[in-house]
């Protein structure tokens, strides 16, 4: 059986057996060739190869989805590559008037931005908010003014402490002889007010909530729609305009400890944080991977001189794959960047092959000349099958939708044909000079082959085991899934991803929402009818949507405020309270001990009034204040009744020139809406957009799907987020799909030809198989979804099965080896040490922060982890012959 093999191999045998003895021969003539052959590829890469971050090139733009996107951005161009900057405050004046100054300033910095877009901080929005409002809501908000005007001009006229503490407690002594006044959110206000200054985490009060009648909230956020300048020739396209952007934040006074907070988020900025996260977990991965691959070289090796051998390989091979890169692709993308790790993992495999079984040789006596012939004949024969297989793996994904993955194919497949040429060139010619000695024969068996011996020995447990854990995989399989978050891949405490889902949280201002293209009107009109009765749809908003109904009764209304409230308006502040002397002290102080005895009156006198226990809530806050401005130093109670003065009226000019701004509203129609707000909705062709907001939360990939598919029943042109995520994930799963079916069919016809043998074929296929098995168990058991980025792992774990398993029977057939000698042989001893160098180097990538850097991590952790043991645990035991027992 193994004669036919022998023969097969002669000719490759023969071949690598001459050429490494020519290159051990003019070891000097080939490494100043090799290095200077590196230094011309090193400048040539160095001033060539470019890197394409634009990851909308990753999918083949023939997708139906990519062809949706494609006429979605070029008909709403300044939709596509934004950033969203989110301003979040206290209250919505601050938040407001923070988005009008910094959307001031950025509209003036045309180098860094093509557009700028406030859509609620916008003067039309500003003026005309009130038509938006329901009739009933608008009549609340204007009875609820005129009865608090008198109050409101009152303060107004004189904005300070004194005067806020004394119209309250008027106030609160009217409410108290039966008058109807509806003071709970006032009071409630001006409670939290003050709990929040005596908690040290001061907040404004928002006199806007006060004027409508609404409990403040916690967090009020005004949106800015940024499209930056991106320039995709640099590592970070979007850098430049976001260094410019935190400029001007700083620039009109927004801190990070500030009263307004800036976040920045968005696909731009989402990407820009990604890029960085992900660099900075390699970073880290570098530092530690180098010390343990040092570790694992080390303990494999024994000889400093071995191990300079493999980290040259390594380095020229790495050198040269990125020139073919340049010259056949000419850039990398986000994931054929990936080509330096499976290189280094695959690299490394072939060099630890070749000088483990170079050692082997030398230490059974042959002199250097011919332990040179040897090794690099058998070693030749070997991992020409295992770089044939390989290719074959990689270049499979060539034809497939999966663009980046394609040309990720394209150059790791390469990339295996120079690592043999590399490793069967360069390395026979540093062992002229590294070592220089013979290694020692050792008749001590090795560590690893004494572990190995155990599956030997308990052949038939080795079986149930094996068995047992097949039915498990095989029973968890149909659970496989595949996150299509985008989201969840990224540095979840990153401030982009934090921002982006808090937007989520927002059915107002949800960026994950779907959207339609019409031809006209009429179109318009039919798909937002049929969509909104989805049950999977919440809303659909069309530009119809931003023209009010019942205006004429409404504006009514607004009149009817206008000249009830009157034209208020404020005075200068009146002087800090640090400027103002004792006197003014005295004054704040004896106010607010009369709003507390009125309260005090409130509550003893009217127990069961609806606000009473406001009134108590607040009477305790104000007894807290005394208490702490009573036991203040002079300068302490001074600081502290200004910051307490500070918060309760420095919303008061902004809110009551909103409420003059209201007032000036005026009936309109579609022909009216500003022309900032009509290009987003209606385009320049007369298409026309519509956002549907979905009824479920679309982190379910379940609901994501329903809503997807729901929504494409009615309008099968339908893009945005969720719909190019399922859809690309699902492209993506069917070109990997597609990729392993056509590598397998063609390692399968590879192997047959290579070993003429169906049995020993299917021995070299059974581990990849069950490998790959436990590892897509793993990912059910342990809830580690494939995502898009640990996919890009499989292509590695295929190489590095085939390799493993290859080089075991490769090396029983042509040596007529016993398992039991088998795995005391340099090649188990090579394909664990390779392992465990590739092990060591993607195990340190799950320490990212960067999550899908980190599933990569853990992906390639465990599936080299599965991939030793089927191939040194398992195929030993597949391997051995009936009989054979410890004695062989």
């Amino acid at each position: 059986m193994t004669l036919p093999i022998k023969a097969s191999h002669s000719r490759i045998y023969d071949i690598f057996a001459r050429w490494s003895t020519i290159s051990y021969r003019y070891a000097a003539w080939v490494l100043l060739t090799g290095f200077l052959i590196a230094v011309a590829s090193g400048i040539y890469v160095s001033r060539n190869l470019e890197v394409n971050t634009d990851t909308k090139d990753m999918l083949s733009e023939h997708l139906p989805f990519r062809v949706n996107l494609k006429h979605y951005e070029e008909t709403f161009p300044q939709d596509i590559e934004t950033l969203l900057v989110v301003l979040e405050a206290s209250t919505p004046e601050q938040a407001r008037v923070a988005a009008t100054r910094l959307a001031t300033r950025l509209k003036q910095d045309a180098t860094n931005f093509h557009d700028v877009y406030t859509p609620n901080a916008d003067d039309f929005f500003a003026r005309n908010g009130l038509l938006y409002a329901s009739v009933p809501e608008l009549e609340r908000i204007t009875d609820r003014l005129a009865a608090a005007q008198p109050l409101i001009a009152h303060i107004a006229d004189a904005p300070t402490l004194p005067t806020f503490a004394s119209v309250l407690t008027g106030a609160v002594d009217e409410l108290r002889k039966g008058r109807s006044l509806e003071l709970r959110p006032v009071l409630s206000g001006v409670g939290a007010t003050l709990d929040a200054r005596l908690a040290g985490s001061p907040r404004a009060l928002s006199w806007q909530s006060l004027f409508h009648g609404e409990p403040q909230k916690n967090t009020y956020q005004e949106v800015i729609v940024v499209k930056p300048r991106l320039d995709y020739t640099e590592l970070s396209p979007a850098e430049q305009s976001m260094t410019a952007l935190h400029a001007a934040a700083k620039d009109i006074g927004i801190t990070e400890d500030g009263p307004v907070r800036l976040r920045i988020t968005g696909e731009v900025a989402l990407a820009e944080e990604e890029l960085n996260s992900s660099l900075r977990g390699m970073e880290y991965a570098f530092i530690i991977t180098f010390v343990m691959v040092a570790v694992v070289l080390y303990f494999a090796m024994r000889t400093p001189g071995l191990i300079f051998n493999v980290l040259i390989c390594l380095t020229m091979g790495l050198i040269l794959t990125a020139a073919f890169a340049t010259v056949a692709v000419g850039h990398l993308n986000l994931i054929s960047i990936a080509f330096a790790v499976l290189y280094i993992g695959l690299g490394a495999d072939f060099a630890i092959h070749f000088l483990l079984r170079h050692r082997e040789v030398r230490a059974d006596g042959l002199p250097a000349t011919e332990a040179i012939h040897v090794s690099g004949g058998e070693a030749g024969a070997a991992l020409t099958a295992c770089t044939i297989t390989n290719a074959i793996g990689f270049y499979a994904f060539i034809p497939t939708d999966y663009s980046g993955v394609a040309e990720l194919g394209i150059i790791s497949g390469t990339g295996m044909v120079i690592s043999l040429l590399v490793t069967l060139t360069i390395g026979p010619a540093l062992l002229r000079y590294f070592p220089k000695r013979p290694p020692a024969k050792s008749s001590m068996k090795s560590s690893v082959g004494k572990v190995l011996e155990l599956s030997l020995r308990w052949h038939k447990l080795t079986y149930a085991a094996t068995l047992a854990a097949l039915i498990v995989a095989i029973a968890v399989l149909p659970q496989v899934r595949f996150d299509y978050n985008l989201l969840n891949m990224k540095d979840q405490q990153g401030q982009a991803v934090q921002a982006f889902r808090k937007l989520l949280g927002d059915p107002d201002q949800s960026p994950w929402h779907g959207v339609v293209l019409a031809d006209d009107r009429k179109e318009t009109e039919r798909l937002a009818q049929r969509l909104a009765e989805l049950p999977e749809v919440s809303k659909v908003v069309t530009i119809s949507d931003f023209v009010p109904t019942e205006q004429e009764q409404k504006f009514a209304l607004i009149e009817e405020m206008a000249l009830t409230t009157g034209p208020i308006m404020p005075s200068a502040p009146a002087p800090a309270a640090d400027e103002q002397g004792s006197t003014q002290q005295r004054k704040a102080l004896d106010a607010l001990r009369a709003l507390g005895e009125a309260l005090d009156r409130f509550v003893a006198e009217r127990p069961d009034h609806p606000d009473s226990v406001t009134a108590r809530a607040l009477r305790s806050s104000l007894t807290d204040l005394l208490a702490r401005l009573e036991s203040a130093g002079t300068d302490d109670r001074r600081r502290l009744l200004n910051s307490v003065e500070e918060d309760l009226l420095a919303t008061l000019p902004d809110a009551l020139q909103g409420l003059r701004t209201v007032t000036e509203a005026t009936p309109f129609g579609e022909q009216d809406l500003p022309a900032s707000l009509v290009d987003r909705w209606r385009s320049r062709t007369g298409e026309y957009r519509l956002a549907v907001y979905p009824a479920e939360d679309l982190n379910d990939n379940d609901a994501l799907r329903r809503f997807v598919q729901a929504v494409q029943q009615v309008a099968p042109q339908a893009t945005g987020a969720p719909f190019v995520s399922l859809e690309a994930g699902d492209a993506v799963v069917r070109a990997f799909a597609h990729a392993f079916l056509l590598a397998l069919v063609g390692i399968t016809a590879a192997l047959l030809i290579l070993l003429r043998s169906v049995k020993y074929t299917l021995l070299v296929l059974i581990p990849l198989l069950l490998s790959s098995l436990f590892t897509a168990a793993f990912t059910v058991l342990f809830n580690v979804p494939f995502n898009f980025a640990n996919i890009i792992a499989l292509p590695l774990l295929l190489g590095i099965g085939i390799d493993s398993s290859l080089h075991m029977v490769h090396r029983s057939l042509n040596n007529e080896m016993v398992s039991e000698i088998l795995i005391h042989t340099s090649t188990a001893r090579a394909i664990f040490y390779s392992a465990l160098t590739a092990l060591v180097d993607f195990a340190s990538l799950m320490i990212s922060s960067h999550q899908g850097t980190a599933s990569i991590g853990i992906m390639l952790t465990v599936g080299l982890t599965f991939t030793l043991i089927c191939t040194l645990v398992i195929l030993p035991v597949l391997l051995r012959a009936p009989g054979q027992g410890a004695k062989a």
